[in-house]
């Protein structure tokens, strides 16, 4: 049996639950989001799918995605929920050997953004919203971290987790990474109206750093759009989308907009990713539907 997962914090915590409460043989699987969509994944008749789109012949699926709904029957369960995460936890209830409630209310926390701009402009005061920023996704060369954090999460406390030598290293490298972010969020991002876009296609690798950020900067706008390359041969564009968690006056559903260009997402966030032919057309259309900001279900 194996664990197909999603690389963020929701991801890290998923693992953690599923290896506490199934019999897991084999490593865990880190897939994105777009690799699941298009059908690059094998998907075999033991395997456990996370926080992320269904595929067929799978033994269980979790998730809370939006765009990720189904019609058809499954094993496992689906709720519009504040993480993937806290689905699980409800599913296996009672199942579990270790007190999992504080763990899983910190990732509904973060995943939901549910936070304060105190907590957005300083992340470092609290453990958990560091800690998930060190999980970003990006480099498949960080997987020996990600399970490394399963592991951690798995037999000590918050206090512990923080004390390992390499989530230390990786918290400091956020803080000073966030310092840096915030000045390129400033230099790179235009207001068309009540929108955000920050663009670091002429950036790479991209700047990574903390995505609330832009709401602390910008708070005239009610939803962001970050756009970046995926790849050094800049073959492919990746789009983020938010509604800000502090200017809530969006009433486009961003998972249910990104649909429609190759991605998804929840109500108020998503992302997707397409051929760099097609950036004019995408990006000048996703833009235009935020401006407008009309409700689209």
């Amino acid at each position: 049996m194996r664990i197909i997962t999603r690389p963020d914090f929701d991801g890290v915590v998923c693992a953690v639950l599923l290896l506490e409460a199934e019999k897991i043989s084999q490593p865990i699987k880190w897939v994105q989001p777009s690799n699941m969509q298009k059908g690059r994944v094998p998907i075999f008749k033991d395997d456990i799918i996370a926080n992320l789109p269904y595929r067929e012949n799978c033994a269980l699926w979790f998730d809370h995605h939006y765009t990720n709904q189904l019609q058809q029957r499954f094993k496992g369960a689906f709720r519009i929920a504040p993480s993937a995460a806290g689905v699980i936890f409800s599913y296996y209830n009672g199942k579990f050997n270790r007190d999992y409630n504080e763990l899983v209310e910190f990732t509904d926390k973060i995943d939901s953004a549910d936070l304060t701009k105190t907590e957005v402009n300083n992340p470092e005061n609290d453990p958990y919203i560091l800690l998930s920023m060190t999980v970003n996704g990006r480099e498949t060369t960080d997987e020996p971290y990600w399970n490394r954090l399963v592991n951690l999460l798995r037999t000590t406390d918050i206090d512990g987790v923080m004390a390992d030598p390499e989530v230390k290293r990786r918290c400091r490298r956020v803080v000073e990474d966030n310092r840096n972010y915030r000045r390129l969020i400033l230099a790179r991002t235009r207001l068309e109206e009540h929108v955000s876009v920050t663009d670091f296609r002429t950036l790479f690798p991209a700047p990574d750093g903390n995505r609330f950020l832009v709401y602390v900067l910008f708070p005239e706008a009610v939803v962001s759009v970050r756009i970046r390359h995926d790849d050094q041969a800049h073959e492919n564009i990746i789009v983020n989308v938010g509604h800000s968690i502090f200017n809530r006056n969006c009433r486009v559903n961003v998972g249910h907009m990104l649909s429609q260009f190759e991605g998804g997402g929840h109500s108020g966030a998503g992302s997707c990713t397409f051929h760099e032919s097609k950036a004019d057309e995408y990006i000048s259309r996703i833009i235009d539907i935020l401006v407008k900001n009309e409700p689209n279900t």
